[in-house]
């Protein structure tokens, strides 16, 4: 996951750790299909026409889960919009893209509202989501991680990785903590 922000022009761009990792099998049953989007404009209030079809023809490009967030004060254009994608879940991108725009906001201004929601086409809310790349990575990298493997996420960052061999769990959890910097990597998949 790579946070884009948001500085003149737009470049868009997590979900909690199940209690009980799913088989590799019944994780690729809970995935979306890579690379279709569709975007959900939140808050039409503080946009234009014409910004509301710019957001959703740039969103549409974007991996899920991703966000949009901006200043009502001071537009979808300004310096303090920004955009999360490729988290595990809409609310953890809403959460990065919220705290980067009220860090970049004017201090006199309104505080920033989610104006879009970046998610797989046909989403519903499921036991286990996962990013764009991360998805990706389950149909074509995990079964080659070996017959004992796993697949760790960090919900807050976006951020995963696969191990496989004996203490894959724990090489899996490590990897994504080395790549995230925050702590509440997890595993999610394992077999």
């Amino acid at each position: 996951m790579k946070p884009l922000i948001f500085l003149g022009s737009l470049l868009l761009m997590g979900t909690g750790a199940l209690a009980q990792p799913l088989s590799g099998k019944a994780a690729a049953k809970q995935m979306f299909k890579p690379g279709t989007a569709e975007v959900a404009v939140t808050d039409t209030d503080v946009l234009s026409d014409a910004d509301r079809a710019i957001l959703e023809q740039i969103a549409q490009a974007q991996p899920y889960y991703g966000a949009v967030a901006i200043a009502p004060d001071e537009g979808l254009a300004s310096e303090a919009s920004v955009a999360a994608a490729n988290f595990h879940d809409v609310d953890a991108a809403a959460a990065f893209a919220l705290q980067g725009c009220n860090a970049r906001r004017k201090a006199k201004g309104r505080p920033c509202v989610v104006v879009a929601q970046i998610r797989p086409k046909g989403w519903q809310a499921r036991p286990l989501q996962l990013s764009t790349d991360a998805t990706t990575a389950l149909a074509k990298s995990y079964r080659k991680a070996g017959k004992t493997r796993a697949l760790a996420i960090s919900p807050t960052t976006g951020k995963w990785a696969i191990a496989g061999g004996a203490d894959a769990g724990a090489q899996a959890v490590a990897s994504c903590a080395a790549q995230a910097g925050a702590g509440d990597c997890a595993v999610v998949v394992a077999d």
